[in-house]
């Protein structure tokens, strides 16, 4: 089997990794110093945030340069040491791409090649479309024309209606691939192709047929390269058909299941979700990934242990009162449902020490621009990005730890075997036991229960302990009497 068709990837938001220098920020050094732990988790591959140079008004994905790395974080020869040392250690690395938009600070803008960004001349705004990250999606240049921009006003969206903008991302797949990647993350992967005759109401700007053919010809290149290099899309749709269109055997390998993300801690939802999945994959023949918690979204400890354990963006819910030994309880159980599903599954950096989103930053080191563009009434997404605590020897950061998150680090938890740590190295070592198609078993109504070949997955999801067929193998909690207890989940080989 394909590596990547069940593959577990670590997501690594490098600047809030690990720190190699003592400046507070995290780099390719302190990344390189910690491949150990990502090995010894169990995971196949990392995926790297945008590690380009970059004005960072956008936490990196305002890129200047597609084929260099961002100074603070290192060099390029670092970048291909660091390739080294995790093929080295079996690991796989993907790097993010960011083709919808770039920094205001790419010498294309700088210089004023405006044939490859859309610009218009009109006297109003050219129409209504809204930037994601609030207000209008049009900022003027200084001549009084104006530029689009589906996120903050440094990020001038591409206009890939021009060859040369296509011609350029096939060159950058090429740089990165000469250079042993093994993979790219496609960030906004449905955005490039705009139908600028519709409004704004009608998501001009996302997942126009146009956008396949570009996918089409990426997918040969990298199937030109020997090891099975992939690509692997970012798409929010609300269609699941749809979004398999993106899967088929020659566009790309997978995207991110953010249905699964975003379901509530709930038997029936999620159960209705992961069927759903299952179904708009089969007929492309892709296999689908699995995700609880990204840079973008509330960690998924904080989420669970509030009254709606959903996630959207327009309700983020900062500061809706929260129940951290519920949702890590809930957390526990949650990485043994994921990690037994079929297909790959991602984990975000701090989940495998079971860490919260950090609600109560000081406001005046926020630096999403979501938390700028919405007149300070949305908090943003700079909780999640909370660097790791690895020892209470840590210094400061760049965005402040809270005080107790020593108790939570890499140091406090490894040779603790009830910690998050020692449950997620279990999880992933024993996950490889795991194939076959997935059958539902009926073991209650609130109760999630299905079987891959030998391999049996339970999770409770209702407000009393219950019996299992057989002695488990792994648990996320300790049994209570026998049974397995609310939010918690077994599995039996």
């Amino acid at each position: 089997m394909s590596w990547w068709r069940n593959a577990s990837i670590y997501q690594v938001y490098l600047r809030s990794f690990a720190d190699g220098n003592g400046d507070g920020v995290g780099d390719l050094a302190g990344l390189r110093t910690k491949l150990p732990h990502i090995a010894s988790l169990g995971f196949d591959a990392i995926w790297l945030n945008p590690w380009y140079p970059s004005p960072l008004a956008d936490g990196g994905y305002d890129v200047a340069d597609y084929r260099d790395i961002e100074p603070v974080f290192g060099t390029l020869a670092d970048a291909e040491e660091l390739i080294a040392d995790a093929h080295g250690l079996g690991i796989r690395i993907i790097i993010d791409l960011v083709p919808n938009h770039c920094s205001d600070q790419h010498p294309w803008f700088r210089n004023g090649l405006w044939d490859r960004f859309h610009v218009r001349d009109t006297e109003d705004l050219p129409n209504d479309w809204k930037s994601r990250f609030g207000g209008p999606a049009w900022s003027r240049l200084p001549d009084g024309r104006w530029y689009l921009h589906l996120y903050a006003a440094e990020q001038p969206d591409f206009n890939w209606e021009n060859p040369v903008v296509e011609q350029e991302f096939e060159d950058i797949l090429r740089f990165w691939l000469d250079r042993g990647v093994d993979g790219f993350r496609i960030d906004v992967a449905d955005g490039l192709v705009k139908d600028f005759g519709k409004p704004d109401a009608d998501l001009p700007y996302s997942d126009q047929d146009g956008v396949h053919e570009i996918y089409r010809k990426w997918r040969k290149i990298v199937d030109s390269y020997d090891g099975e290099r992939i690509l692997v899309g970012e798409m929010w749709l609300p269609d699941p058909v749809r979004f398999a269109r993106y899967l088929r055997p020659d566009e790309m390998h997978s995207a991110f299941n953010f249905d699964f993300l975003c379901c509530p801690w709930n038997a029936g939802e999620l159960r209705g979700v992961v069927d759903s999945t299952l179904a708009a994959h089969e007929p492309v023949g892709a296999p689908p990934t699995w995700v609880l918690s990204n840079h973008d979204v509330t960690r998924h400890v904080t989420r669970y242990g509030r009254e709606k354990t959903g996630f959207s963006f327009a309700d983020r819910q900062h500061g809706a009162p929260t129940d951290f030994e519920l949702g890590t309880r809930r957390a526990r159980a949650a990485i043994m449902l994921t990690a037994a599903l079929p297909g790959g599954v991602y984990v975000y950096q701090g989940e495998e020490l079971g860490l919260w989103e950090v609600e109560d930053l000081p406001d005046e080191l926020r630096e999403d621009p979501v938390w700028h563009r919405s007149g300070f009434t949305d908090r943003g997404r700079d909780g999640c990005r909370v660097p790791l605590p690895w020892s209470s020897q840590d210094g400061p950061s760049w965005l402040p730890q809270p005080e107790n998150w020593h108790r939570f680090s890499v140091e406090a938890q490894a040779d603790d075997p009830d910690s998050m740590l020692s449950l997620y190295r279990q999880v992933f070592a024993r996950r490889r036991e795991i194939d076959g198609a997935l059958e539902w078993l009926d073991l209650g109504e609130d109760v999630l229960a299905f079987r891959r070949n030998s391999h049996t997955c339970v999770v409770n999801l209702s407000d009393r302990p219950i019996d299992l067929p057989a002695a488990p193998a792994l648990t996320s909690i300790p049994l209570t009497g026998g049974q397995l207890p609310p939010d918690a989940a077994a599995w039996l080989f």
